[in-house]
């Protein structure tokens, strides 16, 4: 269901050369993973017979036993709706291989040798084993090679064995470009210090640079220890990211079960056209379609871990880090158009996330410089609905940062204006909130004129999605350091920032604009002097108009899809009808809103989702929602 896929890869008990003992907990295994539903199952490199047999290769016996054995676990596969991967070594025109079977539906799919036979340090397999490059088997009954591509209930997966994915041009992403949506590796690596990082990065980028979903299976502490331990060392990525990793040093007996995201796989390999170009170095390969009696995949996504926060790691150290770096990005950028444009920064300082993290944008900037913070002319402009709250948190952070603050407040200019083009200005309507905003606009632009500098944009992704600005009012600027950055990531910046002490002096307000209600402040505020009009009960929780935006722009993928992704990360926060309406909304406003979008000022691009029409979104204005809302009214 919506493009997930159940991987699993599992590593069972062994006994070394004990092909029946070895295939009945491989049997007992496929139980398990029938039980949970899996699409594919992965086992490690020579599984039936165990990897470290050594001349024991050589013997018929053993050879005939494994033999026998791949063909009870044939046997056992129609029990079952998921492909299985087993390793054995096979015996092809007077060679020995290394082998993988692909099993399913009780036959055999296909068999993979070996490429890259090992043999330097601990490894010294080429004293049993050829590479499949020495194969010929064109009178094969079954398909036998390196260079097949598997389909299975339409996801193309290849196959490659240890070594394979070592190579400097690996097995799998020639497979990869030859149409391979997933590479599977049977390994029996042996563990020494430092392999394990390295095996698990080699896999995440392999499943980057590639595209592709990858897992990886190694024999477990099973194994003969006469020389090497084994590990029993898993992993599971897709496109970039480990998706699950078994956590022990040395392990076996386990199966891990993961829902890979085909559907993000898809979406990156048809945006990225050096993925498509460099598939002139793709091989010519067997294209092998596994029949099944049900083409539908068995994943329903409940085995996907997804995130709330797509932009906010949920490692504290690894959040640290990025929010720190997206920082020091903002603060590069807007440095380099400082010293390009020369004069004086001036921002409008409203004591609301977005404002104050441009003002720390830009005075660390100005340190960036060498320049004083004096030269941030920064102006706090108070009108009807602002706050004692917010208003006291611009004076006093203007304050502690040391630059030049001032203060107009356009009360009486609003009034006059209303006044001029017969506005009641007891009517509090979009034409009284927009007054304010563009005479914001207008004092900043004009003190930027007076003083010979230029205005510091702060509004953020989510707005510009969601269209939350008045056009030519808080829309415009001459440069935003926001932009790019989602009004969750903000707080989570500004909290950053507080806890390294980046500001020295200013935690205690930095905590309480980060407490602050989200508003635009254009309302007066209530009898006690507090907030009325706050941006989520207008528009929706901001969380899940950030997950919306990640997943439709990243993406591209289907507002039902997104319903189902939003309705699993959430489920603990919002009910399905909540998810539902707040998705409309957001459909609906980021079409409708898209002329603000495309005339938007310059401003730095931080990461994957962006909506500048210069560095990321590209759309017509008269573009029409209407098919995207058939699909959510579909749902009810």
């Amino acid at each position: 269901m919506y493009d997930y896929l159940r991987v699993a890869v599992a590593v069972p008990d062994l006994s070394v050369g004990d092909v029946q003992y070895n295939t009945d907990r491989i049997i007992d295994k496929m139980a398990e993973l029938g039980a949970k539903n899996a699409d594919i199952a992965l086992f490690p490199e020579l599984c039936i017979t165990g990897a470290t047999c050594q001349d024991l290769f050589l013997q018929k016996t053993l050879l005939d036993g494994a033999k026998n054995q791949l063909n009870r676990i044939v046997e056992e596969s129609k029990k079952y709706d998921f492909a299985v991967v087993v390793g054995l070594p096979m015996e092809i025109d007077s060679k020995l291989f290394n082998c993988a079977a692909v099993v399913a539906g009780g036959k055999i799919c296909g068999i993979v040798p070996k490429t890259h036979i090992p043999n330097y340090n601990e490894f010294y397999e080429r004293r049993w084993f050829s590479s499949a490059d020495e194969l010929d088997c064109a009178d094969c009954e079954i398909p036998v090679g390196n260079n097949i591509v598997f389909n299975y209930k339409n996801v193309r997966f290849g196959v490659e064995i240890g070594e394979d994915a070592f190579a400097p041009v690996s097995v799998g992403t020639r497979l990869a470009l030859s149409g391979a949506e997933l590479i599977l590796n049977a390994s029996a690596s042996n563990e020494i210090v430092g392999r394990r990082e390295f095996v698990a990065e080699t896999v995440k980028n392999a499943s980057a640079k590639n595209i592709c979903a990858y897992a990886y299976a190694s024999a477990g502490e099973c194994e003969s220890t006469q020389d090497v331990i084994f590990s029993g060392h898993s992993v599971v990525a897709e496109n970039g990211s480990i998706l699950a990793e078994n956590s022990k040093i040395v392990d076996t007996d386990y199966i891990i079960c993961v829902d890979v995201d085909m559907g993000k796989i898809r979406a990156d390999r048809l945006k990225n056209k050096t993925f498509g170009e460099c598939q002139c170095f793709a091989i010519d390969v067997q294209n092998i379609k596994i029949h099944t009696d049900n083409d539908e995949l068995n994943a329903d996504g409940s085995f996907a871990n997804v995130e709330k926060s797509p932009y906010i790691p949920t490692d504290k150290a690894e959040c640290t880090k990025r929010c720190m770096n997206i920082f020091e990005m903002q603060t590069a950028a807007l440095a380099k158009r400082l010293k390009i444009t020369g004069g004086k920064a001036v921002i409008g300082v409203s004591g609301g996330l977005d404002s104050t993290l441009a003002i720390l944008v830009t005075v660390n900037a100005m340190k960036k410089l060498g320049r004083d913070a004096s030269d941030v002319i920064a102006v706090t402009l108070p009108c009807f609905g602002t706050t004692d709250r917010t208003y006291n948190n611009a004076l006093q952070l203007m304050q502690l940062l040391g630059v030049d603050a001032r203060e107009v407040n356009i009360r009486e200019a609003c009034t006059l204006h209303c006044r001029d083009i017969g506005h009641d200005i007891n009517k509090l309507d979009v034409t009284f909130e927009n007054v304010q905003a563009r005479e914001r606009t207008q004092i900043l632009m004009d003190i930027a004129c007076e003083v010979g500098g230029f205005v510091i944009g702060t509004g953020d992704l989510s707005e510009l999605a969601l269209g939350w600005c008045t056009y030519n009012g808080d829309h415009m600027s001459m440069y935003g350091v926001n932009a790019d950055v989602p009004k969750t990531l903000i707080g989570k910046i500004i909290e950053t920032l507080v806890d390294n002490n980046v500001f020295k002096g200013c935690a205690d307000v930095l905590t309480d604009v980060i407490a602050t209600p989200i508003s635009p402040e254009l309302l007066p505020p209530d009898e006690k002097g507090n907030i009325v009009q706050q941006t989520e009960s207008l528009v929706g929780p901001y969380a899940l108009h950030d997950f919306f935006i990640y997943y439709v722009l990243r993406y591209g993928f289907s507002p039902k899809k997104i319903y189902a992704l939003a309705c699993n990360a959430f489920r603990d926060d919002f009910d399905g009808e909540t998810v539902l309406k707040w998705l409309k909304t957001f459909y609906r406003r980021f079409f409708a809103q898209q002329f603000k979008r495309s005339c938007i000022p310059d401003g730095v691009k931080i990461g994957s989702v962006d909506l500048s029409p210069r560095g990321g979104w590209r759309m017509p204005t008269d573009a029409s929602a209407k098919l995207w809302l058939k699909e959510l009214d579909e749902i009810g």
